[in-house]
């Protein structure tokens, strides 16, 4: 329970950040879109907390709306992956037959796919040519999420086909089916819920694991577009100066690193008995 309770802390700092990033900026006074050239990676001062970037931006206040964009990102697609994967699961070991066999072969192939390559391929998709606004920070997340689903919900899917299985043949639901209990009632009642603590794990470390492929997309790029800020891209537009400058490429790093860690450690305080 330390471990969980450490974890739940670290994430819930970083989410009361994210909320209160209009706020900071409201008293520090700093308007993190707005460049200021004569403050290019200025150190921590009074002005600028923790420095300013490559434009004279605030470093702190950009921070915090990135901790917006990032979390974001990584609980959205953890959200979606986790419903759409146990919808799956549930479904493929409930039909069984030729409906179990398609669910998890196309799961199958998904997996046996190079995933970071197809990723940043499908990421550099120019979002025009589907009818969506280019570089609103709306569009790119949801272009980001939508990807990363495409390959979450395999994990999630197996392993909840697993556990649907086993509990199916138990003896409690072949009891209940002897008694008369419909099939979604059946689902309702005795199978989800015995899927809550594996799907749980799984959905804290989607969470870590979309945070860091954000960050990875937008370091390459690909990913959330300027200036709207997310860790990912603040710490591409720090790679360039990162000796000169170190803390406009510490502080998102720091961010990302806290952020997996808190995921990491639910996930392990939620998989202990």
């Amino acid at each position: 329970m330390t471990r969980l309770r450490l974890g739940l802390l670290l994430l819930a700092l970083l989410a009361l950040a994210a909320l209160i990033a209009p706020l900071a900026a409201g008293w520090i006074g700093k308007d993190p879109f707005a460049p200021d050239l004569f403050a290019r990676y200025a150190p921590p001062s009074p002005d600028h907390p923790l420095g300013a970037d490559e434009l004279g931006r605030d470093l702190l206040t950009r921070l915090l709306y990135g901790a917006r964009i990032s979390l974001g990102v990584g609980l959205a697609t953890a959200l979606a992956a986790s419903v759409l994967g146990t919808a799956l699961g549930v479904l493929a070991a409930w039909r069984g037959g030729w409906v179990d066999t398609v669910l998890m072969r196309l799961a199958d192939g998904l997996l046996a796919l190079p995933a970071l390559p197809i990723l940043v391929l499908l990421a550099a998709m120019d979002p025009a040519r589907l009818g969506l606004p280019r570089g609103e920070a709306v569009t790119d997340m949801l272009r980001i999420v939508t990807i990363l689903v495409l390959f979450g919900w395999v994990g999630v899917a197996r392993l909840t086909r697993a556990g649907a299985l086993t509990i199916l043949a138990s003896d409690y639901v072949r009891a209940a089916r002897a008694l008369g209990v419909t099939e979604a009632r059946l689902l309702w009642r005795h199978v989800l819920p015995g899927l809550v603590a594996p799907v749980a794990v799984a959905s804290a470390l989607a969470v870590a694991g979309a945070i860091l492929a954000e960050s990875v997309l937008s370091f390459l790029g690909l990913g959330i577009q300027p200036p709207t800020p997310s860790w990912g891209n603040m710490l591409a537009n720090a790679q360039e100066a990162v000796f000169a400058a170190p803390l406009a490429a510490l502080w998102p790093g720091l961010a990302i690193l806290l952020a997996i860690a808190g995921c990491s450690l639910v996930a392990d305080g939620l998989s202990r008995p």
